[in-house]
């Protein structure tokens, strides 16, 4: 087990100012070296419950297994771990739970009842034709508690899975299935639901083609003796849900929403840049064509190969966990492919409304604002789960080697749902009501992002500041190298926005040591038509974003990433003491705003 927490914050060397967002600021589930999946229920005594698969090892080594721990205090602390599963047995693995009307708690997981030691796999990129990870197939089972997690039934329980086209389609012609499972098990009229992602076979990307099925059992609900509940494999026929036609074969990490009037909604990770998503109006028996998620104005998101998870919550309204950039699965070398799994930090959240349409209640999403991130950009984040309680809510995540529960300011979430707080008053307003724009002004003091410390070593405190500019102007050229806004010293230091190839603009970052430059996604601006922009610096993730006549730049189908990073060791942009507004800008400025810290994308649309 890893040191407590409280050790290891007092070895950091680095001082930082507190933001809810860095994940190191959460409460950490304690697990061993691997931790995957922390998901929660309530017990009907008022404690959290979480399930994580963890081990000694990394992720699909022997001693895998499953866990579960209790929290009263909503994860300031937690009791000691207690194995569904022991490290000793075969791998157990990608455990999720459901708490049915009498208290009963069940967790369903993959076993490797059958200790299979290797499978066969595609040669190349597996030289000897077979793969020694077997945590993806086996047999799916459940076990249960009755003193809400406390302790599991002895006997673990098979549930039977109907064959599909693709696992007839493995090499072992379904005798042997493949599978896992992320997505959260849910009760829907009268029946329980447990999502299960099949695998077609095991190759380059470790899994070759998905699809998703429903496990429903009504019995579940009611029965208290295990061997008399019974199961369907959903939806009806022989193909699960897959990706939008002419899409890839990754249809994978389902996962399930209840609408209002009773129809399901699923989303879903593919490998084509976006993730998909499609609606059940009969209980998941089948399911309307699916499409690539868009948001309310019809735009696609982006999302990469990693999880995207949906949540209902109690206000009736959503949402969606993604990381908003086209990552797809690309081959850059004849023995080496992009699996596409990276760049899962920042994570993005979304929030969604109900609406009508001619099938039925739909979702429409908002533009996504950043919750969480870790200040390695490398470092991946997944697998969460939404908690509410008390009012608040929280989300749990994993790096695979530390979860965490986080709680989410509450005013970020309003943002999403359409009810953004009160802008902070500017440092800067020109040219004021009725007023010419003048062609400098008074350069306000900036916050620095990062500072010398009090330590004896005088090293690093990252203030994890911000600022913004909002603009209106009007463009009669668009020609590269035009300068709106400039506070540089001769020397570089400071600030500039400037006109950029393309239809563009790009905000240039300076300290007098570093530079950092990031540009608008290309084509969004047109020659004669006042635009509204919104240049946001973010201290915190150390990330630029643009938002244009109110919408945020996400790369389109232009470029990977609609936001960029800047240089984390930049000290700060206040350069001269005068801001040049203009200055051979072939156009006008119509108005000028500048924030002392990062706005929220739903503030720079409203």
């Amino acid at each position: 087990m890893r040191l407590p927490t409280l050790l290891l914050c007092a070895c950091l060397p680095l001082l930082s100012a507190v933001d809810w967002r860095d994940i190191r600021q959460g409460r950490e589930i304690p697990t061993e070296t691997y931790a995957d999946q922390p998901y929660i229920v309530k017990t009907d005594d008022g404690a959290w419950l979480v399930c994580v698969t963890t081990g000694a090892g990394r992720e699909g080594e022997a001693g895998q297994h499953v866990v579960t721990l209790r929290s009263t205090d909503q994860g300031r602390s937690w009791s000691p771990p207690v194995d569904v599963e022991p490290a000793s047995g075969p791998e157990a693995s990608y455990a999720v739970m459901l708490k049915v009307p009498s208290g009963r708690v069940y967790v369903f997981y993959n076993h490797n009842t059958d200790n299979v030691r290797r499978v066969v796999a595609d040669n190349p990129p597996y030289r000897e034709g077979y793969t020694t990870r077997v945590d993806s197939q086996g047999h799916f089972v459940f076990k249960y508690s009755d003193d809400h997690g406390r302790s599991w039934s002895a006997r673990r329980y098979d549930i039977p899975m109907r064959d599909f086209e693709i696992d007839r389609r493995n090499p072992y012609g379904g005798r042997i299935k493949f599978f896992w499972n992320v997505g959260k098990a849910f009760l829907h009229a009268g029946a329980a639901y447990v999502p299960l992602h099949k695998v077609g076979g095991f190759g380059d990307g470790f899994f070759t083609s998905n699809e998703g099925v429903l496990l429903r059992s009504s019995g579940i609900l009611t029965e208290s003796d295990p061997e008399k509940i019974r199961w369907e494999t959903l939806p009806e026929g022989e193909i699960g849900i897959r990706t939008p036609p002419g899409g890839g074969p990754i249809a994978a990490e389902h996962s399930f929403s209840v609408l209002s009037d009773g129809s399901l909604f699923c989303v879903y990770r593919t490998i084509d840049g976006h993730p998909a998503c499609t609606y059940s109006r009969d209980g998941g028996r089948s399911w309307e064509t699916p499409r690539y998620m868009r948001y309310a104005d019809g735009r696609p998101m982006k999302h990469p190969r990693a999880a995207n998870f949906a949540w209902r919550c109690r206000n009736g309204k959503y949402l969606y966990w993604f990381h908003n950039h086209g990552g797809r699965f690309i081959r850059e070398h004849p023995r080496r492919r992009t699996m596409a799994y990276e760049d899962r930090n920042p994570v993005w959240l979304s929030g969604g409304v109900e609406a009508d349409s001619p099938n039925g209640k739909v979702i429409r999403w908002s533009q996504p604002e950043i919750a969480l991130y870790d200040d390695d950009p490398i470092v991946r984040m997944s697998y969460p789960d939404l908690v509410e309680d008390g009012g608040k809510y929280y989300l749990t995540e994993t790096q695979k080697d530390i979860a965490r529960v986080h709680e989410i300011d509450a005013s970020l979430l309003e943002g999403l749902w359409g009810r953004p707080p009160a802008l902070p008053g500017p440092l800067l307003d020109l040219p004021g009501a009725g007023g010419a724009m003048p062609s400098s002004a008074a350069m306000p003091e900036l916050p620095a992002f990062v500072r010398r410390s009090n330590r004896a070593d005088h090293g690093t405190e990252d203030l994890r500041a911000g600022f913004s500019l909002d603009l209106r102007a009007r463009f009669r050229s668009l020609a590269p190298g035009q300068t709106l806004l400039d506070n540089r010293t001769p020397e570089g230091k400071g600030f500039a926005l400037l006109t950029a190839p393309d239809r563009a603009v790009e905000i240039v970052l300076n300290d007098g040591r570093t530079e950092s430059r990031w540009r608008s996604d290309p084509d969004w601006l047109e020659v004669g038509k006042n635009h509204r922009i919104t240049a946001i610096v973010d201290g915190g993730p150390k990330v630029i974003t643009f938002v244009i006549d109110g919408k945020l730049c996400d790369g389109g189908d232009a470029r990977q990433f609609g936001w960029g990073r800047f240089n984390p060791n930049l000290q700060s942009v206040n350069g001269g003491p005068t801001l040049r507004i203009g200055p051979g800008f072939e156009g006008e400025i119509l108005s000028l705003r500048l924030y002392g810290r990062y706005l929220r994308t739903a503030e720079a649309v409203n």
